[in-house]
């Protein structure tokens, strides 16, 4: 798969056609994979693709890069999840289609954490997304490396997250509450849920105005509670269960729980599924008046 990723990154940039390919490399020791940007034909070496390739470089299509952006036309190397972000992206006018050249890359799961590996990709290893992962076989792209997946993913999500999410909906209100006060409570606001995410993309985050403030920018649970259920609310109709926020989170909050809830909301209510078609706009940024209105309380 290397070998023909490298041979299409070469073919790229040696025609002009794009500027640069983000993809993934090694870091100095080759213990863990990195995000890497070829301008280079003669770089392309570098590029690879395996199971800890765990990054989702759709982030770096964003404006939060504009050092990237002034490189000019980019090609991405993307896994079928990674994927569903550019589809939003482009959904919401963030990016446009024919302004990256997509390189879809088959894949097989990934490790959740890159520390975890140990030389074999095993099912206690991999995040929940990628046992329910029907994009195995990249849905949008340009071109794409590898051998088709026959992988099917079961009829209904399954794994700790929504194992997590049922329990806490069989949970009394005052319980669900102190669940996820204690949980928001270790928030440090180091916004690293923030900056990994390629679809928090506001060049001016709600937690930087001051006028008013919005949100308390100190450590402090009001402010954490706030932080956590404004994000989540922002992501509602758009998160694609990449797992980026909660794999970055420095003190484990259970964000893909609380991100995943809102997904079956929204899915249950407007059925929709984020990622799978970048003509068609998440439900919470367009009006219908046959929308439903049953489920407003």
């Amino acid at each position: 798969m290397e070998n023909e990723l490298r041979r299409k990154a070469r073919e790229l940039l040696e025609s002009g056609e794009v500027k640069v390919v983000i993809g993934y490399g090694w870091n100095r020791r080759r213990t863990f994979t990195t995000p890497i940007f070829v301008t280079r034909p003669d770089d392309t070496d570098r590029l690879i693709f395996n199971e800890r390739c765990v990054n989702n470089l759709s982030v770096y299509l964003t404006r939060k890069y504009r050092d990237i952006q002034a490189l000019g036309r980019p090609a991405i190397v993307a896994k079928g999840c990674d994927i569903r972000n550019i589809a939003v992206l482009i959904s919401e006018g963030q990016v446009e289609r024919e302004g990256v050249y997509i390189i879809g890359v088959v894949c097989r799961g990934v490790v959740y954490r890159q520390e975890l590996w140990k030389g074999e990709l095993r099912p206690e290893i991999m995040p929940v997304k990628c046992h329910n992962c029907d994009v195995r076989n990249p849905h949008i792209a340009d071109a794409v490396v590898g051998e088709p997946s026959d992988f099917t993913p079961p009829e209904e999500p399954a794994g700790m997250v929504f194992d997590k999410i049922r329990e806490v909906d069989a949970m009394e209100p005052a319980q669900r509450w102190a669940f996820w006060m204690e949980h928001f409570r270790r928030c440090i606001k180091c916004y690293a849920c923030r900056q990994v995410c390629s679809l928090c993309y506001c060049e001016r985050c709600i937690t930087e105005k001051n006028m008013p403030q919005w949100i308390e920018t100190s450590a402090h649970p009001r402010g954490n509670l706030a932080w956590n259920l404004i994000r989540a609310m922002h992501l509602t109709g758009r998160c694609t269960f990449c797992g980026e926020c909660e794999r970055a989170c420095p003190v484990n909050i259970p964000l893909n729980v609380i991100n995943q809830k809102m997904s079956l909301v929204v899915g249950e209510a407007f059925d929709y599924r984020s990622g799978y078609d970048p003509g068609e706009h998440p439900p919470m940024i367009v009006f219908r008046p046959d929308d439903r209105e049953d489920f407003i309380k």
